[in-house]
């Protein structure tokens, strides 16, 4: 499962590291658009498979954020 952006912005936090498990709803980046910060939950539980961004990074609608392993 891809986790992916919902709006552009400027990745501020990667609150997870490969190998950790989420939760449904659990946050997993917070992005930073139009002066706001904007959470990013994962919509399943999973494990991180891999984290595609880093803090100061610019994301577009629709890039991979995160991959999750059920």
């Amino acid at each position: 499962m891809r986790i992916q952006a919902e709006m552009a912005g400027i990745v501020q936090e990667v609150l997870v590291q490969e190998g950790q498990a989420v939760e449904a709803g659990q946050d997993v980046v917070i992005l930073e658009s139009m002066k706001m910060q904007i959470p990013v939950a994962s919509p399943a539980g999973g494990t991180v498979r891999a984290v595609r961004v880093q803090p100061g990074d610019f994301v577009n609608q629709g890039d991979v954020l995160i991959e999750l392993d059920p």
